[in-house]
């Protein structure tokens, strides 16, 4: 087998000159690396990749990147097959520009707005793209996490019955219906960075077609995003009746994979969101 240097060599057309491990997530290992020909690249790599988890991220960028809303890390090699890894165009870091904020919440609606032919990846098989969207993110988002933490022995079955309460609403709650929007699908505030300029720039996506709501709650999970930010956004396109409300209902889904990811630390919150719609029985 290649070492992990040979294959993104090959695959960027110049030796690898140095490999510097960097932050870049909880799960995947990244690197800074220097090319022979002075190019510098992002790399996401990891022993274990799951069978096409780059390729997907990969793609999901792309897709974000087409609708030239806000700042997507240009693709420029990926690799399923071991070594795994997903190059990206190295963004470097600057300090956040007087307007950022204002950027980023317009370049967010702007990226919503662009729009999905379907609801799921943009790749999703016909089954899961005929859907609505309060079928996708019942079928396809919380469903298979509650199974999964239950098996996993995560989730008590009162808070699992809760939730599957919730499915059972879901048109109901999900609210007005929207044109499907193109999400981000993972914005937390470490993966909108500052680059060179003091722009933003979106990395580390899951990238669907869904609700836009999606999305701005889970910036509001872990904080991290300012007024302005969400001030612009409402500006560039304001939100649907009822919102607020919806809130914890999209918090749900980052919840459940947080307590199958990390542990019963987020079991509180998961049943905190989950008490807003459906009561949760005493063991």
């Amino acid at each position: 087998m290649i070492t992990l240097d040979q294959a993104i060599g090959d695959a960027l057309g110049a030796p690898v000159i140095n490999r510097i491990a960097i932050g870049g997530g909880d799960i995947n290992q990244a690197a800074r690396v220097h090319l022979a020909d002075r190019r510098v690249a992002f790399v996401k790599h990891h022993p274990d990749a799951p069978p096409g988890a780059f390729t997907a991220e990969a793609r999901g960028l792309s897709w974000l990147a087409e609708a030239h809303a806000v700042r997507i890390p240009a693709v420029l090699a990926v690799r399923d097959e071991p070594p795994a890894f997903l190059a990206l165009e190295w963004i470097e870091p600057g300090v956040p520009a007087p307007d950022y904020s204002e950027r980023l919440g317009r370049g967010l609606a702007a990226l919503h707005a662009a729009g999905a032919a379907h609801v799921g990846p943009p790749d999703a098989p016909p089954d899961v793209a005929a859907l609505t969207w309060p079928e996708f993110y019942a079928q396809e988002r919380l469903l298979p996490e509650i199974r999964a933490a239950r098996s996993d022995g995560l989730l008590p079955a009162p808070v699992a019955a809760a939730l599957e309460r919730v499915c059972d609403r879901i048109a109901e709650l999900c609210g007005p219906s929207e044109p499907t929007a193109r999400l981000h699908g993972d914005l937390w505030a470490g993966n909108a960075i500052v680059d060179a300029e003091g722009g933003p720039c979106l990395v580390d996506p899951h990238a669907y077609g869904g609700d836009r709501e999606v999305d701005l709650a889970m910036m509001r999970l872990f904080g991290g995003f300012d007024r302005d930010c969400y001030a612009a956004y409402a500006q560039a396109w304001p939100l649907a009746p009822g919102a607020v409300d919806r809130v914890a209902l999209y918090q749900l889904y980052p919840l459940l994979r947080h307590l199958r990811l990390f542990g019963s630390a987020y079991l509180g919150s998961l049943v905190m969101a989950v008490q807003r719609y459906e009561s949760v029985d005493s063991p």
